[in-house]
């Protein structure tokens, strides 16, 4: 009889951590798949109060938005604030732009799906792979190279085949890869590079934030050769660096 009981109170144990072990690994999936449906949530959120709500109308950017997890390109210690209305540090004095701004300046460049688009600032390569999303070839630039790698390792490990990234002064453009349906600027210079100018195809599109105390983001579209400039909102972004910008028009 107690070769019975210690029997039955082995299999009782055996059991036990069978079922202990399975709860502990299934509370693990069940944990990361809730904060997906959390960041989801977060980003459909993020989208209707912060984006749709202030005017971006573009029914592709908004479907980039929503798409692209901006979580994953924010340092872990900042994911639970990534779908906040603000900009968030990324390391190396840099920051990822208030997602408003990305939307703003993306739907700016009237993008359609055949471009190409030139991006000056990587940073964490949010603004990259919202622009794949939407374009047919990505180019960005990133003059800190620490910051070049790691968003050239996350792009791919995303599985972006349509972004080229590399290292050097974004105020002297991209020539080799030029000229570009579209410029993007993430990074504020005192003055409009002449280079960025002279890289934009006819008929396309540079949006640019521009100014020092004071910025202020611009829209250039080339037309016939010649380049109508507007003046969208005031912004705050980091300055643009390298010793292309020391150069004046």
């Amino acid at each position: 009889m107690k070769k019975v009981l210690v029997f039955f109170s082995f299999l009782t144990l055996i059991i036990t951590l069978f079922f202990l072990l399975t709860t502990c690994g299934n509370g693990k999936k069940g944990l990361e798949s809730s904060e997906r449906r959390d960041f989801k949530a977060m980003r459909e959120q993020m989208v209707e109060s912060q984006i749709k709500a202030r005017g971006v109308k573009d029914p592709r950017v908004l479907s980039a938005m929503l798409k692209v997890e901006r979580h994953l390109f924010v340092p872990k210690e900042y994911q639970s604030l990534a779908y906040n209305d603000q900009p968030l540090p990324i390391g190396e004095g840099q920051t990822i732009s208030q997602p408003y701004i990305v939307a703003l300046m993306t739907e700016l460049l009237e993008l359609k799906g055949e471009e190409k688009v030139l991006e000056v600032g990587t940073g964490s390569g949010y603004q990259a792979a919202i622009l794949a999303e939407l374009a047919r070839e990505v180019y960005t630039i990133e003059i800190i190279e620490t910051l070049a790698t790691s968003a050239k390792k996350l792009l791919k490990e995303l599985g972006y085949k349509n972004i080229y990234v590399k290292t050097g002064d974004g105020y002297l453009g991209w020539p080799e890869a030029s000229p570009f349906d579209a410029i993007i600027v993430t990074c504020a210079p005192d003055h409009i590079p002449k280079p960025l100018l002279d890289q934009l195809k006819e008929g396309g599109r540079l949006v640019i934030p521009v100014g020092t105390y004071s910025q202020e983001l611009k829209k250039i579209t080339k037309h016939h050769g010649q380049f109508e400039t507007k003046d969208i909102i005031p912004v705050i972004f980091v300055p643009m660096t390298g010793e292309g910008v020391k150069k004046k028009r």
